[in-house]
Formats: structure tokens, C-alpha cells, sequence
């Protein structure tokens, strides 16, 4: 049973027509790669199906143009983790063997912990950061931060409880 309206898919296929020409054009001057502005224009109007209902836009080009730049903001950001794990592999003693899955599903991985870093907020990731990659003690963090020993704890368990949702998902 589809999830998607008559309504809205009508509305999603007018859209389609009459802007799909001008965003795959938009994209290609930003990529300056036919193939790739086509997969990212594609899945702009894939992530549009996946909204439930969409009134009528008063600037479709715009909404369009904000979810295609998300997309391309997305694909540099899992390109430059990529390309950081590939250096970090390549540093290693003994070079690394592993099949293409295994290699897709540590991106996957590292792409997650990338958004919810991100999604912490400034202080709480530093806090966290501090903790994981530093080692740092609580009360380390509160002397080097210049916080309450309370307000570090605060943070880690936020960042720890994201943490904990994004391993049970």
C-alpha cells in the first residue's frame, strides 16, 4: 500500500517536469559531472517523495536548490571521511585487505558518528572529544574548559545517551 497521496504524487510529478531540467543543469555547473548531477538531482526529488504531504511551493526552485545543496553537502562530507580513512589505512604498517562491504559499512559507520558529533552542539562535542579522544579526566575537563564539574557530567551524558541511541538503531 503506498504511503504517498494521488494528490501529492500529481503535485511531485509537475514538479518533476517542470523543474528537473533546470536543478540537473544547477547541479551540473556545481559538479561539473553529467552522472553525478543526474543521480543528485534524482535524489532530490527522491527525498521530496519522501515527505508525506507538500503543499503547493511559492518558490520551488529555491526549496529545490536547498535540498539539492543538503545532498551535495552530504556527498563532500562522506567524500573527505573517505578519503580520511583511505590515508589512515594507507599509514598503517601493514596495509589493510578487506571487501568492498566491509569498506561500505566502516564509511557508513564513520559517516554516523560524523552527524552525531555534529548534531551535539559545540560545547557538549568538545566535552565529549576531550573525554574519548584526550582521555581526559571530568575533572580535567572542568579545569581546561573553565566549567562545573556538574555541567561536564551533563554534557557526557547527553553525548553518551546519543551515542546509545545511534548503536540500538
Amino acid at each position: 500500500m503506498s504511503t504517498v497521496s494521488p494528490v501529492h504524487t500529481c503535485h511531485l510529478s509537475t514538479l518533476y517536469s517542470e523543474h528537473h531540467g533546470w536543478l540537473y543543469g544547477w547541479l551540473r555547473g556545481k559538479l561539473g559531472n553529467r552522472a553525478e548531477a543526474a543521480d543528485l538531482a534524482q535524489d532530490t526529488f527522491l527525498r521530496l517523495m519522501g515527505k508525506r504531504e507538500a503543499a503547493p511551493l511559492r518558490e520551488p526552485r529555491g526549496y529545490l536548490a536547498t535540498i539539492a545543496r543538503g545532498l551535495l553537502i552530504d556527498r563532500y562530507r562522506r567524500q573527505a571521511l573517505e578519503q580520511a580513512y583511505l590515508e589512515a589505512l594507507a599509514q598503517q604498517a601493514e596495509p589493510a585487505s578487506m571487501c568492498a562491504e566491509t569498506h561500505a559499512i566502516i564509511i557508513e559507520t564513520l559517516l554516523a558518528v560524523d552527524r552525531l558529533l555534529d548534531s551535539l552542539g559545540a560545547r557538549t562535542r568538545a566535552i565529549f572529544l576531550l573525554a574519548q579522544i584526550e582521555e581526559l579526566s571530568y575533572v580535567d575537563i572542568s579545569r581546561r574548559l573553565g566549567i562545573s564539574l556538574p555541567t561536564v557530567k551533563k554534557h557526557l551524558v547527553r553525548a553518551y545517551t546519543e551515542c546509545l541511541m545511534l548503536a540500538a538503531a
